[in-house]
């Protein structure tokens, strides 16, 4: 079963509306695997949209390890080979390979054997047995991938994909084209990914939702100005077999879906890239993990909910964030 990633779904309703003055533009598109819907506001935001549209489509023709002629595809055909890619693929790999080591391996780009094995590509799910799994595994470790020159290596045996960094990065490459368009005000949802731009027209903060991971709609708001957004959970993407959830999230250890204690992770920050990996790493992570992560560099602000309902958030956003009303789960400032 695949499910729409979050949360703008729930957003887009709590987004206060624009007086009649205020041009308000909208575009949905499919891309990287999940619908976008881009909103931007005043004169410039039709040419905005659809520079910012072009943006994400060329990107996902790089970076889409399901698309045979992705720069990302090429280099996973040709192991132990220096595939020379644009210079946006090369620096995300490069970036995907610190983070790697930055999280203590929490986010690894190079699992995306493993992820095919379950069948979150193909949709034709199952349930691996230990040995392949272990055999994936022996091909994996994000530290092991070269890059040099605008080329990337990859060791035989092993395949990349970029999809828990992609539509981070690419929120915030469309970002700044809107900007060069001359757009000042917008809110970009890449499916589980939201990108503001400035503040909304009447100068006041954007109103996100973060989507509940137990059921639909939402557990909280969020009050921000421009930043990014990003969250995982284990109902992005998931199978169920015998009454139990198998989802896409998968423990770089063990090659399976990541049970740690944490059902949604949220990462807030200036970088998109950088948040897109927080969210896929904290949910990995675990809790105390999570916490220690955050307190080591304090970078980027995080909203954690465990599987017993408990809401754990970093302390800068102690007066941007509110429970629903009629939530009553319980909420931990982090310090």
């Amino acid at each position: 079963m695949r499910l729409r990633p979050l949360i703008m779904l729930a957003a887009a309703s709590l987004l206060v509306s624009c007086g009649s003055s205020d041009a308000q533009k909208q575009r949905v598109l499919y891309s990287m695997d999940t619908y976008m819907t881009f909103t931007a506001y005043g004169e410039n935001a039709d040419k905005g949209l659809s520079a910012a549209a072009d943006v994400i489509s060329e990107l996902d023709g790089k970076w889409s390890a399901e698309n045979e002629n992705s720069e990302i595809n090429v280099v996973n055909i040709h192991p132990g080979q220096a595939v020379k890619v644009s210079t946006d693929t090369a620096s995300l790999t490069a970036f995907a390979k610190d983070m790697y080591i930055i999280t203590d391996g929490a986010l690894d780009i190079s699992l995306q054997s493993v992820v095919k094995e379950w069948g979150f590509t193909s949709l034709e799910h199952h349930i691996p047995d230990d040995a392949r799994l272990a055999s994936l595994l022996k091909n994996t470790g994000a530290d092991r991938i070269e890059i040099k020159d605008d080329s990337v290596t990859i060791p035989e045996g092993m395949t990349i994909g970029l999809g828990s960094v992609a539509k981070g990065a690419a929120g915030d490459i469309a970002a700044e084209e809107l900007k060069r368009q001359g757009v000042e005000s917008a809110i970009l949802d890449l499916g589980g990914n939201i990108r503001t731009v400035g503040v909304k027209p009447d100068g006041s903060e954007w109103k996100v939702g973060i989507r509940d991971p137990f059921g639909d709609g939402i557990f909280g708001v969020l009050l921000v100005g421009e930043t990014n957004i990003v969250t995982s959970g284990g109902y992005e993407r998931y199978f169920e077999l015998d009454g139990k959830r198998y989802w896409h999230i998968l423990d770089p250890e063990t090659g399976r879906p990541a049970e740690s204690g944490i059902v949604s992770a949220t990462a807030v920050g200036a970088e998109g890239r950088y948040c897109d990996a927080l969210s896929t790493s904290m949910f990995v992570m675990g809790k105390d993990k999570a916490i220690e992560f955050w307190r080591s560099r304090r970078d980027f602000d995080l909203i954690l909910v465990t599987d017993s309902r408990e809401v754990l958030i970093s302390e800068p956003l102690k007066e941007s964030f509110f429970l629903q009303d009629g939530c009553d789960w319980s909420v931990t400032v982090i310090e």
